[in-house]
């Protein structure tokens, strides 16, 4: 899994969100189920989604960045969540237990 710490808005205007597709995980580093969501994440990441890098938002650190996430993807914040953008929009959305490899790859498929 290749990981890039998404730490300034102006990340999110970066030609790596923008002509790719990406997933964003926000994680709330003192949360357990957002552990236990990051952890699962990781685990099963496989061949089919190896392409994808994730951008990694440490929600208590660089919470602002996940206001901007909010407003420049039209998507409501939640912690945890994943955000599959692709060519800049988010084109699949999941929080809490709904994230999973698999759901993320249904996604892929139909997006």
């Amino acid at each position: 899994m290749q990981q890039i710490a998404l730490q300034e808005p102006a990340q999110l205007a970066d030609s790596a969100l923008s002509e790719r597709t990406v997933l964003i995980f926000k994680h709330s580093t003192r949360c357990s189920i957002s552990m236990m969501a990051w952890s699962r994440l990781q685990r099963h990441w496989n061949q089919r989604v190896e392409h994808i890098p994730v951008f990694y938002l440490d929600l208590l650190n660089f919470r602002p960045v996940s206001a901007e996430i909010a407003e420049k993807f039209n998507v409501p914040h939640e912690s945890p969540q994943a955000l599959l953008i692709r060519n800049g929009r988010c084109v699949w959305h999941a929080s809490h237990n709904a994230i999973s490899v698999e759901a993320l790859e249904e996604a892929l498929e139909i997006s």
